[in-house]
């Protein structure tokens, strides 16, 4: 009697620890299977310098594609989270004069539209991505970070400069960008949208002509350097820093630690 009752007590302590195990891993970041990348046809364009990678997800669950180019592997694909990786909300600001004032970190959709989050992700401001505002905390997915300027840098060069990169990185033609598009080839499977922004006094624009990215670098105490740009053609149809105010929201791609 008492070598079973031994043996129901081991196995309860057995159950109870597969279980907490369980619990543990479950907003850890794994890879996933990709069942949607793309079969892009190049035949005309040339032969791509990004290869797909394995899929991730995040906290909230949603899945990524991503892609190695050189010696990055970066998401190829905007950020979409609510959350940090250890389960902190973001806040979620729709007023314009919160946005205006906010420093803590917040994120939105480009016209506060559900419907744009599934093809661009969520617009965030700086101090979503700045670990001294939001409690040094990492909106990317655990083993992922935010790109400094200089990791953007050396993605700008492996794909042959700033007045050539952004081409590569953007979608090919115009059911997402806005015409003419000049220059996209999408070479490094990137696959840059041109998701807009939201300024810092709360007003959505640029969308279809823009892709704009946060870097982590700081520039002061009142503006970060941006990640990147790409837009559809005026002429600049590059890549490039730059900076601007902190309180702009900006599209986020992170990449692999």
């Amino acid at each position: 009697m008492k070598n079973l009752v031994y043996l129901f007590v081991v196995l309860g302590l057995l159950i109870s620890c597969k279980k907490e195990t369980t619990n543990n891993n479950i907003n850890n970041t794994s890879t996933v299977t990709c069942v949607d990348n793309p079969n892009i046809n190049f035949t005309s364009i040339g032969t791509p310098v990004g290869k797909f990678s394995d899929c991730i997800k995040d906290i909230d669950g949603n899945t990524y594609k991503t892609v190695t180019i050189g010696s990055q592997t970066w998401m190829a694909e905007n950020l979409k989270t609510s959350k940090y990786n250890d389960g902190t909300t973001i806040s979620n600001i729709i007023d314009n004069t919160k946005w205006l004032k906010d420093t803590s970190g917040a994120w939105c959709y480009y016209k506060n539209d559900t419907s744009y989050n599934s093809k661009y992700g969520k617009l965030y401001n700086w101090y979503a991505v700045n670990k001294t505002s939001n409690g040094f905390k990492n909106v990317c997915p655990i083993g992922w970070h935010m790109p400094s300027y200089s990791e953007w840098t050396i993605l700008t060069d492996y794909l042959g400069g700033e007045k050539i990169a952004g081409g590569k990185m953007k979608e090919l033609g115009t059911t997402n960008w806005n015409s003419p598009n000049k220059d996209a080839s999408n070479l490094s499977l990137f696959t840059g949208l041109p998701g807009g922004c939201r300024n810092d006094v709360g007003n959505y624009v640029s969308f279809g002509n823009y892709g704009l990215w946060h870097s982590s670098t700081e520039h002061s105490t009142i503006s970060a350097i941006k990640g990147c740009y790409m837009n559809s053609g005026d002429g600049t149809s590059g890549f490039g820093g730059g900076f601007s105010s902190k309180r702009i929201g900006y599209s986020i791609r992170c990449i692999k630690d």
